[in-house]
């Protein structure tokens, strides 16, 4: 697909949308530490997003026939892979029949059901300087390196309620403790006390990531999937 690399109005520098993975053209000063992080054994709820046959976003699944990811990861044919830590392998696969957007968050109906796990939607944001998780497909270096094959980890701590992201909506923003989002993973879950609160959106490659609020959003959510 094509990738999309759009530059955010962040209160610190650079930044850049999660599409997932682009080349960047040269690395940052300082930590490069997802980036950094671990890897997961175990995640029923999580989905790889593809376009066209090719990776491009994480995601979640909230129902049957709901998946949770990033607006700017709706693009062509899509499809997901449900219930493996692995994108390339394990788990269902279904067809996208449909998307809605609200800011940076979409949701994807898919063309049949699908049984497992599904994550639980928060109905309030984090507390600022809460430590947040992060899941994602992403790059695991800040250039030259792919995606990962195996869904990551990475613990965060909230610094704002009140950014935004890459559609002006709402947004958690984070900065890492000891690992942070870079492209790919797009459209992934931020959790708070087992309760997904964010979707990734924008970061900067280092240090700080934008969230879409997922409590900002949820009658809208609720509207379109019945969750």
């Amino acid at each position: 697909m094509r990738l999309r690399f759009v530059t955010a109005v962040f209160a610190t520098a650079l930044a850049g949308v999660l599409a997932a993975p682009a080349t960047a053209s040269a690395a940052p000063a300082g930590p490069q530490p997802i980036i950094g992080g671990g890897t997961v054994s175990s995640a029923p709820w999580a989905a790889a997003v593809f376009s066209n046959g090719s990776f491009t976003c994480s995601g979640t699944i909230i129902s049957s026939r709901w998946v949770l990811t990033a607006r700017h990861c709706v693009s062509g044919t899509m499809s997901v892979r449900v219930g493996s830590v692995y994108r390339a392998s394990g788990g269902v696969t279904r067809n996208v029949v449909s998307s809605s957007s609200r800011y940076d968050l979409a949701l994807l109906q898919l063309d049949s059901a699908v049984s497992t796990t599904y994550v639980t939607l928060a109905s309030a944001n984090p507390p600022i300087g809460s430590t947040n998780s992060i899941y994602g497909w992403g790059m695991t270096c800040y250039s030259g390196c792919s995606a990962s094959s195996q869904l990551k980890t990475a613990s965060v701590r909230v610094t704002s309620t009140s950014a935004t992201d890459a559609y002006g909506g709402p947004a958690i923003r984070s900065s890492r403790i000891n690992g942070n989002a870079w492209r790919g993973d797009s459209g992934g879950p931020e959790f708070y006390n087992g309760a997904q609160v964010g979707v990734a959106s924008t970061a900067d490659g280092q240090s700080i990531q934008n969230y879409g609020s997922v409590a900002a959003s949820r009658a809208w959510i609720t509207s379109v999937s019945g969750v």
